[in-house]
């Protein structure tokens, strides 16, 4: 009787031991991965019938994806994020038209030395260009941009200063390659977006064809911040300033993005959000005494600003 008391007795203490081993190794969670995807999508009506005041029918819509893969472990972390934007509109009478066209990659790896500090060793990749055409409205003749008609590419090493309560992140780089691809001849035989253009003699004749690429080296500043303003309410701003060290070291680019976004419910949010932009090497055409051709301006400031409400689903 004791022997079998004895042997109950370890056999109900080997189950314990193996349900808490078990639910510990459940607990314990060794990916390391933050997964985030985001659907969102925007569209627009508006129709008349009988409508003494005017106006004119017209529709559009507005695809966002956004993805985010972040790996986080101890003292090192790689942050990734692919978003691609995609708007349309069409009024009565006129052809469909690009409202919105992105496709953007960034990639951001950082360590630090101990588990108290806010400053990370990092390195920052960041890769932008469209997907299609896009035209100077309404003239659709010739187009002004394309896929890689530009493409940009940032490559660099530097220091990150990362605040996760606040949501505040802050990047300095002091060597940062800038590449600037046109992938267009034409484009590229006009020197747009900074690339050196072709070589002509005095009859018009092409002598040399127009650069695809352009290099500079410089310094990079870049910054991130997210605030809850109030309940269901949240902004977001991140910007880029660069400067080249050889060509107008000062001279600063600028890429600012803010988005206020209204939460309705899990699946209706609001956005508005501001662009603005400036880089030295683009220069703005314009068609400034209507004759139909573009005129050079040369580099001015450029602004986007979007309000719209639509559907999002995250997972």
């Amino acid at each position: 009787m004791k022997k079998l008391l004895v042997f109950i007795l370890l056999l109900i203490a080997g189950n314990v031991y193996s349900q808490v081993d078990v639910q510990t190794s459940k607990v314990r969670d060794t990916s390391y991965w933050y997964k985030k995807n985001r659907i969102g999508f925007d569209i627009s009506e508006v129709a008349y019938v009988n409508w003494n005041a005017g106006g004119v029918n017209s529709i559009s819509g507005l695809l966002n994806l956004n993805f985010k893969r972040n790996y986080k472990k101890e003292l090192l972390f790689w942050d990734n994020e692919l978003s691609m934007i995609y708007g349309l509109n069409k009024q009565q009478g006129k052809i469909w038209r690009k409202t919105e066209d992105v496709l953007a990659i960034r990639s951001s790896f950082g360590f630090k030395k101990d588990s108290i500090s806010k400053f990370f060793y990092s390195a920052k990749l960041n890769f932008n260009t469209q997907f299609y055409r896009g035209y100077q409205y309404p003239d659709t003749d010739e187009f002004i941009s394309n896929f890689l008609s530009p493409g940009y590419l940032l490559a660099g090493a530097g220091l990150s200063y990362i605040d996760e309560e606040k949501k505040l992140s802050i990047y300095a780089s002091p060597t940062t390659l800038k590449s600037t691809f046109v992938l267009s001849q034409r484009l590229a035989n006009e020197g747009a977006f900074g690339v050196q253009g072709a070589r002509f003699d005095d009859m018009g004749n092409l002598i040399q064809e127009g650069k695809k690429t352009y290099i500079q080296l410089g310094v990079l500043l870049h910054a991130e911040w997210e605030k809850e303003l109030w309940e269901n309410i949240n902004l977001r701003s991140r910007v880029d300033l660069y400067t080249d060290y050889i060509n107008d070291f000062g001279n600063v680019d600028v890429d600012w993005e803010t988005n206020l976004d209204l939460i309705v419910n899990k699946y209706v949010k609001a956005t508005v959000a501001a662009h603005l932009r400036y880089d030295n090497d683009v220069k703005i055409k314009k068609d400034t005494n209507d004759d139909g051709e573009l005129e050079t301006l040369g580099p001015r400031v450029q602004f986007k600003q979007l309000l719209g409400i639509g559907l999002v689903y995250e997972y």
